[in-house]
């Protein structure tokens, strides 16, 4: 089966004497791996060099028994030269491209995961506070893929939780006062990062990056969203050590 679509380049490594094999997350088909024959001997063979998170039209054989495709044709769309001339917005673009292949299962399709790739990149290039977009990111891809913290209300007897709250790792969400635990490692959440969290998960791109975040606020989402990640996930995310 021969399929077409855009796919931004999460990683690529040699395979071989002459070829490489990239994995790429499509429009389309979700997270997709193929092997590009020969693209080492001839750089003219295919559009692209597949470069980290470059944006780009893919045809591909599909193979019915096998995860690893056969890539036929690859052509550059966009290169994001802007982010790879900067060393923070290279290593936020690698942060957003790790998170993603360790989020999202192979060759299921997300569109709104894909659109968010996108979103980001485009606003990496521009936007100054790149903090602030990395914070963005991780909310709306936890939202988006199921993974998100619970903190519309107590994660135990599911009251509104008012003014500060107890952020628990283990059980994924807020604990209001009235609800006992074992745990003694809580974060301390304030109103303003909870309601700052709920306004991006409710809204676009556009408008989550008009939201002011406050160095307080911002302080609390690091610290919050990078633990619960590498504790969900049961893995570090190498490239968001550099993002201090």
């Amino acid at each position: 089966m021969i399929l077409k679509t855009e796919g931004i380049v999460l990683k690529r490594f040699d395979y071989r004497e002459t070829s490489q094999i990239a994995i790429f997350f499509t429009r389309d088909y979700g997270k997709v791996s193929g092997i590009l024959k020969g693209i080492r001997r001839s750089s003219k063979k295919f559009g692209s060099s597949i470069d980290s998170f470059s944006l780009n039209d893919i045809v591909y054989y599909k193979y019915c028994r096998s995860e690893l495709h056969l890539i036929s044709q690859c052509d550059l769309k966009e290169y994001y030269l802007s982010i790879r001339q900067d060393y923070k917005r290279n290593l936020a673009a690698n942060y957003m491209l790790e998170l993603v292949s360790s989020i999202m299962p192979t060759e299921q399709k997300n569109e709104e995961i894909f659109q968010l790739m996108l979103d980001y990149l485009n606003s990496l290039g521009k936007i100054s506070d790149i903090d602030k977009l990395v914070h963005i990111f991780q909310v709306k891809i936890l939202s988006l893929s199921g993974f998100r913290p619970h903190i519309d209300s107590c994660v135990r007897c599911q009251k509104k939780v008012v003014g500060r709250a107890r952020f628990s790792l283990r059980e994924g969400g807020l604990l209001c006062q009235n609800c006992p635990s074992s745990e003694t490692n809580f974060s301390i959440i304030s109103k303003g990062t909870v309601a700052s969290v709920l306004y991006i998960e409710q809204n676009d791109w556009i408008k989550s990056l008009r939201l002011g975040l406050t160095s307080k606020v911002k302080q609390e989402l690091k610290y919050i969203l990078n633990n619960f990640l590498v504790y969900h996930l049961e893995k570090k995310i190498n490239s968001s050590r550099y993002l201090k």
